[in-house]
């Protein structure tokens, strides 16, 4: 027997099975301005001091060290794109970036899903030693450091499920975990609970959300 792969224009046919050949493919953009990018950063500190927008590319830091979002909070130092006035609870979302982490940047979330049944977040994609994992579990992708790749994030909070690309390539999928009054987007650098670099960054172009049609 003799398996087949025809290629014909965007779509890929193996073993018979149709398969898209982009994440975006039957999604509709939805058009972002700046006030949908929404900053948290250690609250003392001024956002030139963590956050910097030039030539298109987003550039976002934090030290280990530094304090949290908000005044009294105890979660760990971020310094997140939060994306603003696209929360939703239904319905099948993207969020997409380019995303370039240097050499030593460890232990820090890069793009996420907040919300969830008892829990902040219902997925997580956050870096170890260059390798790109589902919270600190499985890795979804190795030696990231140092080069632009491109990102995608899908969440069906009808069904229930999350699925993460890699430049344009699907290298994860999950059940999601639970539903929630709200769901929203988020990516830069937020560090894990423990096993965290003492500086980490990341820098974000070609940010864009999109809907299932």
């Amino acid at each position: 027997m003799v398996n087949r792969l025809v290629i014909t224009g965007a779509i890929v046919i193996l073993f018979g099975v149709a398969a898209a050949a982009d994440p975006t493919d039957g999604f509709h953009e939805v058009q972002l301005s700046e006030h949908n990018f929404d900053i948290q950063r250690p609250y003392d500190l001024r956002l030139s001091q963590r956050y910097s927008y030039k030539n298109g590319v987003r550039r976002l830091w934090v030290y280990g060290s530094d304090k949290s979002h908000s005044q009294g909070s105890h979660t760990p130092p971020r310094t997140e794109i939060r994306i603003r006035g696209l929360d939703y609870h239904s319905g099948v979302w993207q969020m997409e970036g380019h995303v370039y982490v240097p050499k030593g940047t460890s232990g820090a979330s890069l793009m996420q899903v907040h919300g969830g049944n008892g829990v902040s977040s219902t997925v997580m994609v956050r870096i170890y030693s260059g390798d790109l994992r589902y919270y600190s579990g499985d890795v979804i992708a190795r030696g990231m450091y140092d080069k632009w790749f491109r990102l995608n994030m899908i969440h069906d909070a009808d069904a229930g499920k999350v699925a993460v690309y890699v430049d344009g390539k699907e290298v994860f999928r999950h059940d999601a975990r639970g539903k929630a009054r709200a769901f929203y987007f988020k990516c830069g650098v937020y560090a894990a609970p423990k096993d965290h670099s003492r500086y980490m960054e990341s820098r974000w172009k070609n940010i864009k959300m999109y809907k299932k049609k």
